[in-house]
């Protein structure tokens, strides 16, 4: 019988860099330089559901609960990457230091590429567009160079994910 080792995945959220660059920051000073995309409580229509394997579907960030020209903040300071339409829906990309990157959308851009954003800076309102999800909603993601992430991290909440790790070789 082959026996396996599991690893415990955790993302700590003061693993992640602060927008400053830093990393091994505290919790507390990390997350005061992370902030929430939407005014109020958030309300997760559908979590962050990764994929397998790259290729297959899932759901690449989380769905939050809004209204239709709802202010959507940028979560983190950065250089915005791309605010623009892709596959008939806007979207504004927010690059972070650390190769961090995070995407909203549906969102009808009030910012443009290579324009530099703060924490909580406005970057668009929610449009009314139908398709994702049943009712208005957010789309946040959270990507890591290639690698989704649980957006959720950056304000201290997300995920615990067990993975196995086969051996390799003969035992």
């Amino acid at each position: 019988m082959r026996s396996f080792l599991v690893i415990l995945l955790v993302v700590p959220l003061f693993a992640l860099p602060a927008a400053g660059g830093t990393r091994g920051a505290s919790p507390d000073t990390v997350s005061a330089r992370w902030g929430r995309p939407l005014v109020g409580r958030l309300v997760v229509l559908r979590g962050f559901d990764p994929p397998a394997r790259p290729w297959l579907a899932g759901h690449r960030g989380v769905d939050l609960a809004t209204t239709p020209g709802a202010e959507v903040h940028a979560a983190g300071a950065g250089t915005i990457g791309y605010a623009g339409p892709l596959a008939g829906r806007a979207v504004v990309t927010v690059l972070h230091p650390g190769g961090l990157r995070t995407t909203y959308l549906p969102v009808r851009p009030s910012v443009r590429r290579g324009q530099r954003v703060s924490r909580g800076e406005v970057i668009g309102v929610v449009q009314d567009v139908p398709g994702h999800c049943r009712t208005a909603c957010l789309h946040w993601g959270l990507l890591r160079d290639h690698s989704y992430l649980d957006p959720l991290l950056l304000l201290g909440q997300g995920r615990v994910r067990l993975l196995p790790v086969w051996p390799v070789g003969p035992r």
